[in-house]
This record gives structure tokens, C-alpha cells and sequence, in this order.
């Protein structure tokens, strides 16, 4: 296996002048992950609400069924990645929005013969959860088969933007369903939004190649080698610990942050959406300005740069009251998605440029099962603290937490570096020494193994 990035089919197609969106599976692509991710913000506020308003659970429940939609990315988060380089991934990102257009739409179907209960919620959320993980996987490792390298930051970028969008529409969205429908008959929105994705998808005329089976190399040994790729490389290693601990208190700050609105500010429904959407401009707004950021500070840079500036933010997210006071807690978020939005988009290109396209999935889903498995903890440590000190408290160490954020990227080689390095040049120094490799499943640097990059400054 070359240590170089595998060319994909898209790679030697020029995209068609006039931007991204004239690049007709790209286009799907988009639409596809616009239209689920509106479902998606929609949930963000209906489903807590269920919870919250219609089965009256406490603040700890409430934080489980948060973790329940992140433990499937702890526990099949590894081998979820050998298994999505062992199939075709478009297929596969298609059956995952059935699955959970068929799971969200059971919540309005039980509640309306009002047989709903918080163990379907916990059911649905770990069902949905499973899928995600395949279809996350999956997604991050076709979007290099869609676009060509040269337009991987600009694709990520429109994904961003669309996310953020949605993060901006959807729960505002989500607040008004739910103060006229009710909580679960605004989850059909999501069931629905899966539905339409599935369509979206199904218009890509990509297709892969079946994937080549690996004589005498096992599920573990695959397992093996994404691990290796990602632990041996001195910056995706510190870009995991480093977005571990931000999902680690981002989980904790969204298991609260419906009860601590709900009965700490005493915001309606309708209000609490309409003060997510206002934070996800935040977002928005990093996603359309990441490029230039990036060509303007360096892509290197923006990664640590961008945690550094935004974290002190999160600081405000205790102080929001009652009233005209609560507007604190959607500038803290405005500025934290801003700078989570911006880092996002430089380290996923970045890795999705190193990355050898049959390692792809396993390199993702390593990189989520890092960086994603720490959001069961942070839901059920939010959960813990809300129910015995209050949300308020869970809110401030969520907030205190951030500040640790940029700690593993200012002690990384990328505190010295300006621009990523060239993955296509040979890099020195070499990677240091396994002392596994001579069981012949942990490959070296010439067989596909991240070598350490230079230092650029």
C-alpha cells in the first residue's frame, strides 16, 4: 500500500466551472445532508422535550437518553470502521436513513396511542445512534470519491455551512412544531428528513468498486491498522484528544441544556428553539468564513487558533438568566460553534488529504470512536451533576472544561506550523518504532503508515 493518498475516480475529473454546486453529485450530496440535518436540529429540541414535558423525567434521565444516542460511538465506533471499508459506501449511507427514518417514526406512532415511554426513547435513541455511526463513517469516507483533493477544504466547507444552516432553521423550527403539534408529532420531521436524504442519495451516479478482500487478514488486524495509522501520527493524535475533550463537555453542556432552559430561565418551547437558532449563527458564520480564515492565518494554525479565541466564550453559558439575561447563553454558543465549526473544517480535509482511500473508514471511525466516545460520558456526567447540584452546576463545569480545549494542540507540533504539510511528500522524521509491527498487522510507514509531517513555520 502507497503511503501517498489514493486517487479516486473524482480525482482526475476537473469539477465543472462555476463552484461545487454545478458538480451534479455533490450537489445530491448536499441537498441529501441539508434536508436530514434540519430533521436532525428539529429532534435536538423535540426529543429532550418528550422527555422533559411529556414524561415529566428527571434531569437525569433526561442526560441518559442523551448518552444513549452517542454509546453506539464507544461501542462499535473500531470495528464500524473495518466494516465500512469492507463495503460499498454509497449503498450503505442509503439503507442507514432508512433505518432511522423507520426508528424516529415510531415515537409519534407510540405516542399516539399513548404507549410511549422513556425505554422506547432510550431504544430509538440507541438504534438511531448505531446507524449514525455507519452513516457518519461511511459519509466522510465518500466525500473523496465525490469531489476531487483539491476541492476537499470547499466540500467540507459547503457541508459545514449546510449543517449550520440547519442548526440555525431547525430548532427554531422544532420550537414552533413543538408548541402546535406537540413534541412527538415534530419528530415526524426527522422521519421524514431521513426519507428524503435516502432519495438525495440514491440520484449519485458515483459508484465504487467493491471493495478487494484481504486474504488471511482478520476484522481485528484491519481494526489494528486504523488504529496504528491514527495513534502513530504526532497531529491526528493530539487532534483527538484535543476534540475528545470538547465532545466530552459539549455532551455534558446538551444533556442540560433543555432542562436548565426549560426550568432554570423558564423559556417555552417556542422561545427555547428560537435561542438554539440564534446560536447556531455562530456556526453558520464559521462554516462560510473557514476558507478564508484559513488561507489567511494558515490551515495549521486555525485548527489550535480557533479553540483558543472561542473557548473563553463558553464562560457565559452559567451566567444567562431570566429574562433579557438569557441572551448570554446564545452569544456563548454563537462564539463556541463558531470556533468548533472553522477547527472542523481544517482537520477534516486535513484528514481526508493524508488518508490512504483504503483506510479511510478505518481512519474515521477511529478518529469517532476517540472523539465520540467520550460524549456517553460527558451525557451521563452532566445527568449526575444536574441531579445532584442542579443544571446551573453542570453548566458551569461544562463551561470551566472548555477551556482545556486548545491544551493537547498548543503541545502538538501545529503550534509551529503554519500550513499542513504536502501528504503527497515524503515527511521526516520518520514515524517512531512499534514494537507490535513484527506480528505483521501493524504497518510501517512505507506500507501506508502516517509518517510525522514537517514543521513549517
Amino acid at each position: 500500500m502507497s503511503a501517498h493518498v489514493t486517487s479516486s475516480p473524482a480525482a482526475s475529473r476537473p469539477t465543472a466551472r462555476g463552484g461545487l454546486l454545478r458538480h451534479r453529485d455533490f450537489r445530491w450530496l448536499l441537498s441529501g445532508a441539508a434536508v436530514s440535518q434540519i430533521g436532525t436540529q428539529v429532534t435536538l429540541v423535540a426529543l429532550p422535550l418528550v422527555a422533559v414535558i411529556g414524561l415529566h423525567a428527571p434531569a437525569f434521565q433526561v442526560g441518559l437518553l442523551t448518552a444513549a444516542e452517542t454509546t453506539a460511538f464507544l461501542l462499535i465506533g473500531l470495528p464500524a470502521g473495518a466494516w465500512v471499508d469492507r463495503m460499498r459506501r454509497l449503498p450503505l449511507l442509503i439503507r442507514t436513513d432508512l433505518v432511522r427514518a423507520v426508528a424516529m417514526g415510531s415515537v409519534p406512532l407510540a405516542a399516539a396511542f399513548d404507549v410511549l415511554t422513556m425505554i422506547q426513547l432510550y431504544v430509538v435513541a440507541l438504534v438511531t445512534g448505531v446507524a449514525t455511526v455507519f452513516f457518519d463513517v461511511a459519509h466522510q469516507s465518500y466525500l473523496p470519491r465525490v469531489l476531487p483533493r483539491e476541492h476537499l477544504v470547499s466540500g467540507n466547507g459547503a457541508l459545514e455551512t449546510a449543517r449550520s444552516a440547519a442548526q440555525v432553521a431547525g430548532p427554531g423550527l422544532g420550537g414552533v412544531l413543538v408548541q402546535i403539534l406537540g413534541a412527538p408529532a415534530a419528530i415526524v420531521a426527522n422521519a421524514v428528513s431521513y426519507l428524503v436524504s435516502a432519495v438525495c442519495l440514491r440520484g449519485i451516479r458515483t459508484r465504487e468498486p467493491r471493495p478487494e478482500a484481504v486474504p488471511g487478514v482478520s476484522l481485528g488486524a484491519q481494526i489494528k491498522e486504523g488504529l496504528a495509522f491514527v495513534l502513530r501520527h504526532p497531529l491526528l493524535r493530539m487532534i483527538a484528544v484535543s476534540t475528545g475533550v470538547a465532545n466530552f463537555f459539549s455532551a455534558m453542556l446538551v444533556s442540560v441544556q433543555t432542562v436548565f432552559l426549560v426550568r432554570e430561565l423558564g423559556l417555552p418551547p417556542g422561545v427555547l428553539g428560537l435561542m438554539l437558532s440564534a446560536s447556531a449563527v455562530g456556526g453558520l458564520t464559521g462554516a462560510l468564513c473557514a476558507g478564508p480564515i484559513a488561507r489567511m492565518v494558515g490551515q495549521a494554525r486555525v485548527i489550535w487558533l480557533a479553540t483558543v479565541v472561542s473557548g473563553p466564550f463558553a464562560l457565559l453559558w452559567p451566567l444567562a438568566g431570566r429574562g433579557a439575561a438569557a441572551i448570554w447563553f446564545a452569544v456563548a454558543s454563537a462564539a463556541v460553534f463558531f470556533g468548533a465549526v472553522v477547527y472542523n473544517v481544517a482537520q477534516v480535509s486535513f484528514r481526508q488529504l493524508l488518508c490512504p482511500d483504503a483506510l479511510l473508514g478505518r481512519m474515521n471511525a477511529t478518529l469517532r470512536f476517540m472523539v465520540w466516545g467520550t460524549m456517553p460520558l460527558g451525557a451521563l456526567a452532566g445527568g449526575a451533576i444536574a441531579g445532584a447540584a442542579g443544571p446551573r452546576a453542570a453548566v458551569w463545569v461544562c463551561a470551566a472544561g472548555f477551556l482545556l480545549v486548545p491544551l493537547p494542540l498548543l503541545l502538538s507540533p501545529l503550534r509551529r506550523m503554519r500550513d499542513l504539510p504536502d501528504p503527497d511528500q515524503d515527511a521526516a522524521p520518520p514515524a517512531e518504532p512499534d514494537p507490535d509491527a513484527a506480528d505483521g498487522t501493524d504497518p510501517d510507514p512505507a506500507d501506508g503508515a502516517a509518517r510525522p509531517p514537517s514543521v513549517t513555520t
